[in-house]
């Protein structure tokens, strides 16, 4: 399945209490690991995802045989849950390119060798991107428990969802699998004590003020010339660079140093821009890309909030905050990488969520 399109859609049970089902609101990898984990353990799991593809901030597009990433793109040695599940689904893993000269470019446009440090080293990809994570949870699970196009609206504290076509459904316990300030802004009833409303809104969404850049080739050329396709930038648009070459071609991809609020509607300038500070890169062959991609994150209402446009200086030290901790009788819990009990904001953590909200959900006894 490709990730990129509609999942198959399951028969509607608007109106219908479900009882012992649980409801997964989020289709990113912590929602679904964690509907695989439920499924696994033999209860009902329906899964709500709000965009027409699964995976969350995971995307990744392709190009014939070729798969780029335009959200996370590694994981690495020392993440056991990302080197099991990849290993499980039978996927194969490669190390990131490193080889080769780093690039640097200085705010007046000059451009140095070996003074950069982007490097990524160490890193690990996934054949297929990571999508091909997602496509491979979502093939393991039936297809009449999964939904995409479908976005919850309100969420209530006896276990009923609200949709944006109207219609409501009831579930035995429901999992908010989504970044938890877009949580906060569901309409969820009665009201969320305080101290719940202010922990779910102070926790930033890793990359969401984010937006990414790849531009494809024919050939990763620059390997030709010495360079490992690393580059960093005071000058931009385009402030950390690396090589994101697939299986065959060549492809580089940046991540955007203007701020949100800056690079808003300005879509075809950042994409030119982007452009042509390869070409002042890489030289002339940069310039001239067989195709681009573009992701602003900042403007995915699904990923990002009014908060996340201001970009972050650092990681976030993430965690669950004791107001989050659910009561054993509580029908709604929160489960997202921001909120792993480690490695919170990477894939990692959005497994390491996804096995703690398994152990919460499978616990709680059925009503």
């Amino acid at each position: 399945m490709d990730e990129d399109r509609p999942f198959a859609l399951c028969p509607s049970a608007d109106g219908l209490t479900l009882a012992g089902t649980v409801a997964i609101v989020g289709g990113g990898l912590t929602g679904l690991a964690l509907a695989h984990r439920v499924h696994a353990a033999g209860r009902a799991v329906r899964l709500f995802e709000g965009r027409d593809r699964l995976g969350g901030r995971i995307s990744t597009v392709r190009i014939g045989t070729q798969w780029f990433d335009l959200g996370p793109s590694w994981f690495w040695p020392g993440q056991p849950r990302m080197a099991s599940m990849v290993q499980d689904l039978g996927l194969e893993v490669f190390p990131q390119f490193a080889d080769g000269a780093q690039l640097f470019e200085t705010a007046q446009g000059a451009v140095i060798r070996d003074r950069g440090f982007a490097s990524m080293q160490g890193s690990l990809r996934v054949r297929g991107g990571m999508g091909a994570i997602v496509r491979a949870l979502a093939a393991q699970l039936p297809e009449s428990c999964v939904e995409t196009g479908r976005e919850v609206r309100s969420v209530s504290a006896d276990g009923v969802l609200g949709f944006d076509d109207g219609n409501q459904q009831v579930f035995d316990q429901i999992v908010l699998a989504v970044p938890p300030r877009v949580a906060a802004g569901l309409h969820i009833t009665p009201d969320l004590p305080t101290p719940v409303q202010s922990a779910l809104h102070n926790i930033p969404t890793w990359m969401a003020g984010h937006a990414k850049f790849v531009a494809v080739y024919d050939t990763p050329f620059w390997r030709q010339d010495g360079l490992s396709g690393d580059a960093s930038s005071q000058l931009g648009p385009l402030a950390e660079i690396h090589d994101a070459s697939a299986d065959t071609g060549g492809a580089l991809f940046g991540f955007l140093g203007v701020p949100a609020v800056a690079r808003a509607g300005q879509r075809e300038a950042v994409i030119a821009a982007a452009v042509a500070q390869l070409g002042r890169l890489f030289g002339p062959d940069a310039a001239s890309p067989v195709e681009v991609f573009y992701t602003d994150w900042a403007e995915e209402a699904l990923t990002a909030v009014a908060a996340d446009q201001t970009p972050l200086s650092h990681h976030p030290a993430y965690g669950r905050p004791a107001a989050l901790v659910p009561r054993r009788d509580s029908r709604i819990l929160f489960a997202s990488s921001e909120l792993a009990p480690e490695m919170g904001g990477y894939l990692e953590g959005a497994l390491a969520a996804a096995e703690e909200a398994a152990g919460w959900v499978l616990a709680a006894p059925m009503r």
